[in-house]
Parts: C-alpha cells; sequence; structure tokens
C-alpha cells in the first residue's frame, strides 16, 4: 500500500481508480465491505484501488470542542489497512477549505484524479452541509465519467455495524462486542517511549505508549496481551488515562508485562484489551496506588491465565 497526501492524477497512472471514501475510524467490517469491493472493482476494471480518508476525521474539525472518541489513529489505521487493504491511500487534511467545498467540485475533484467507479455505503454523505447524499452521488456519478455503487449496510443481531457501536461497546469494556464489530479484538498501537520510569522505581516497569487522540474510547486499569517483534500475546496489566496520582494530563498507555526482561524502547507494540478490572483512582499517596497495583496485576495474571 503507497501513501499520498494529495488526490495526483499522476500517481495511479492512466489505469484509472476504484475509490471507496470516508474516515474509516476503526476499521470495522462494514468499513471492510467498501475496501473488498473497492478492490473487487479495480480487479474488475483493470484500475487502481484506493481508500480516501481525512486527518483530522471531519468530525473532529467540525466539532473541535467535544470530538468524537477516536478508535483508531493514523498509524493504526494504515497498519490495518497495509494488511489486506487497498493499493492507495489518500488521506486529505481536512480544514476549512475541503468542508466548504461543494458536492459537485468534490465531484470534479474526483473526476481529475481518474476516478472511475466510485464505492460508498447507504448513509455516506459529503459536501458542505453534507449536500451529497449516496443516492446524490450515483445521480450525477456518470456526468463526471465515473459509476458510483452503494454498498449496502453490513449488520450483526440486526444493528448497523457503526464505529459509533464500537464506541459504545468500548465504552461498556464489553471487548467481545466490539470485536464482533471489528472481525477481530480491539488493539491499541504505537512506540514505546521513555517516561520518568515511575514504575520501574515502584517495581512495576512499564512499556508507556503515547496516545495520539484527543478522546480515548476508553480508560482504566485492563488486562491485556501485547503483541510484537519477539512477542506473541504477552500476558500484561496496563493502565489507559491520565494518571491522576501522579499529576498526569497527557493520555497514556502503560502496560506492565509480567515476567519480561529485555529493553523495549523505540520498538513498535500492539496492545490487546482482554477485560477491565476498574476505573482509574486518585490514591492519597503512592504507597496505597502501589498496594493497588499488586492486586490488579494478580488479578490480570488470573484473568489471563
Amino acid at each position: 500500500m503507497k501513501l499520498l497526501r494529495r488526490l495526483d492524477p499522476s500517481r495511479p497512472g492512466a489505469r484509472g481508480l476504484a475509490v471507496t471514501i470516508g474516515s474509516f475510524d476503526g476499521i470495522h467490517l462494514g468499513h471492510r465491505a467498501l475496501i473488498d469491493r473497492a478492490r473487487q472493482a479495480a480487479a474488475a476494471a483493470g484500475a487502481a484501488s484506493m481508500v480516501l480518508s481525512f486527518e483530522p476525521l471531519p468530525r473532529e474539525f467540525l466539532h473541535a470542542a467535544d470530538p468524537p472518541a477516536r478508535l483508531t489513529d493514523f498509524r493504526e489505521r494504515w497498519r490495518l489497512l497495509e494488511r489486506d487493504g487497498p493499493e492507495w491511500l489518500c488521506l486529505l487534511p481536512f480544514g476549512a477549505r475541503l468542508s466548504q467545498m461543494t458536492g459537485l467540485e468534490f465531484m470534479a475533484l474526483l473526476e481529475r484524479a481518474g476516478t472511475r467507479r466510485l464505492i460508498v455505503g447507504h448513509d455516506f454523505r459529503f459536501g458542505r452541509g453534507g449536500e451529497a447524499s449516496a443516492e446524490w452521488c450515483r445521480e450525477r456519478g456518470p456526468g463526471f465519467g465515473f459509476e458510483v455503487e452503494i454498498v449496502p449496510p453490513v449488520r450483526i443481531d440486526g444493528e448497523r455495524i457503526s464505529s459509533g457501536l464500537v464506541r459504545q461497546a468500548l465504552a461498556r469494556a464489553d471487548f467481545a462486542r466490539a470485536a464482533r464489530l471489528l472481525g477481530r479484538r480491539y488493539t491499541m498501537r504505537g512506540r514505546v517511549r521513555r517516561g520518568r520510569q515511575l514504575g520501574r522505581q515502584l517495581g512495576f516497569a512499564t512499556a508507556n505508549i503515547a496516545m495520539r487522540r484527543r478522546q480515548l474510547p476508553l480508560a482504566g486499569i485492563l488486562a491485556v496481551r501485547v503483541h510484537g517483534p519477539g512477542l506473541s500475546g504477552w500476558p500484561a496489566v496496563a493502565s489507559l488515562g491520565t494518571r491522576p496520582t501522579v499529576n498526569g494530563v497527557e493520555p497514556l498507555l502503560e502496560a506492565h508485562l509480567f515476567d519480561f526482561e529485555g529493553d523495549l524502547y523505540g520498538r513498535e507494540l500492539e496492545v490487546e484489551f482482554v477485560a477491565k478490572l476498574r476505573d482509574e483512582l486518585r490514591f492519597e499517596g503512592l504507597d496505597p496506588m502501589v498496594e493497588q497495583m499488586h492486586a490488579d496485576a494478580a488479578a490480570a495474571r488470573r484473568i489471563l491465565a
């Protein structure tokens, strides 16, 4: 998979594009249906497949004061898509200019990029004020030289799969339901960075991963498994939040890998959430916090055994 930061018709070349558009936050099974259909349409037409998405996500820009919880940051979306995703990922910067573009202007942009087929979900909307619906696009697509295909919703237990449903499941720590909606266990990913090493001083060395998102979809103390080079589902206990006892502000994922000896700094890890143990708490000092950490670690070991 190759990355574009703008719609450049010279990059995919004369083959043209089969494009699907959306935020694709979480890459759930509904998103997979769109991506798979774009790949199929590209193969049938001898075109290149493309996912067209945005950074920041449109709702993060349009509701900056209270953005929705972010399921996947850019690194996580890239890793999920590169496994069996499109030939191209085009990531457009979403800001004032793009938010004010009309539906017709956006269709013209797709035409100039070499779009031959556009694949959208039934609830798709774009253009200033959301003026362009899926049906609106299908009616006007031929005038811009491409066909528009509308993919029906993917349902589980009668409910349409959406990023909002995944957020609800994670907020309740219902990881089994989240996994059904996603088609995989929910994970977060990032590169381990150096912290204050307070955990090491307290006997709980942690791998610290910064959260590149304004709102977390879940928080608390959790039983997890850690994946990465040399690590295949390593059992761990993790803290996800702002660490109120030490006056933390920045959201951070800290994972204590049980019985692990080695250096993880700079390594990219994927943390798989298995069960929530409790909410974050503010302790009156480090001693009661350490006592609770021992209890949390014991509980996580039992769950993961």
